[in-house]
């Protein structure tokens, strides 16, 4: 593999090589399992896989949040020394070099803006669409790999590909969980011991709405969800809401349910200092 540090650098190398399709996978680093398997999920699509490493300043709300991030420049390059191949490049820019200028556009994405994350984290995924229009436009890939753990931001990005045009194909790939059915994230590594071992109440509890969905109605589902895991210590219910994959309206009750549409139950949860999302499709049927 090889590691470029500038767009002209790694523009450079793409130019040389000129293989296709292109395939991408932008992270903000802290790589675990579910990073490597959307390389690996492009590796078998694409001859060449771009991933980049960058920590995005524009999409934190929370400026302590942006600084207590968890870092690991080494490690990651160490876990994708294993899974790349020659032909494939780490971009890890800094942030001069993606915003070389402050990035004042402003994106609009309908319903998209106005539910789950977008209210509980507020410019948030404007920040998203800038970092992620700003890659398309360095990388150029031809596909981009994003994990389904981010539901939300996943749909943003289908959303802003809409808006600009863009020729890329988004990929979504599912959610990689560790042994008691947390999902994994970056964040994981930041939380307390003792929240960790009860922080498997989430998907557990999370799953039950697949059981419920056939005897209760969605108000009686949301509550039941959100008592459960708000009455473990440490645990507290942000936001839990079942919603289609598109538009993302929040069902308020069954007989808003309509043929054709998938629906995910979609949840953020604080877990001690940490906010942990997670989502599972509701089967229906």
């Amino acid at each position: 593999m090889k590691v470029s540090r500038t767009i002209i650098e790694l523009q450079k190398c793409l130019k040389e090589l000129s293989l296709s399709p292109v395939g991408f996978v932008p992270t903000m680093g802290a790589l675990h399992e579910g990073h490597i398997s959307l390389v690996k999920s492009a590796i078998s699509q694409c001859p060449i896989v771009v991933i980049s490493i960058f920590v995005n300043p524009t999409q934190f709300n929370d400026k302590n949040d942006l600084k207590n991030y968890p870092r690991t420049p080494e490690g990651d390059i160490a876990l994708l020394k294993n899974a790349l191949r020659e032909t494939d490049i780490v971009f890890t820019p800094d942030v001069k070099e993606i915003y070389p200028e402050e990035d004042m556009r402003e994106f609009h994405f309908g319903n998209l803006d106005n539910v789950m994350e977008a209210l509980h984290r507020p410019h948030h995924f404007n920040g998203v669409a800038q970092v992620v229009s700003r890659l398309f436009d360095i990388v150029k890939p031809d596909i981009a790999f994003f994990g389904q753990k981010d539901f939300q931001q996943l749909a943003v990005v289908k959303a802003l590909v809409k808006q600009t045009g863009d020729k890329v194909k988004i990929t979504g790939n599912p959610i990689i969980r560790e042994i008691d059915g947390l999902a994994m994230s970056s964040r994981n590594r930041l939380l307390d011991p003792g929240i960790r071992n009860r922080a498997s109440i989430i998907y557990k509890t999370l799953s039950s709405a697949n059981s419920m969905i056939g005897k209760y109605d969605i108000p009686e589902i949301k509550s039941y969800i959100k008592d459960a895991i708000n009455n473990v210590p440490g645990f507290n219910v942000e936001y839990f809401e079942i919603v289609d994959d598109t538009e993302l309206i929040p069902l308020t009750k069954k007989t808003d349910i309509r043929k054709g549409k998938r629906y995910y139950g979609c949840i953020a949860v604080q877990a001690g200092k940490i906010r942990l999302i997670d989502n599972i499709e509701i089967r229906l049927v």
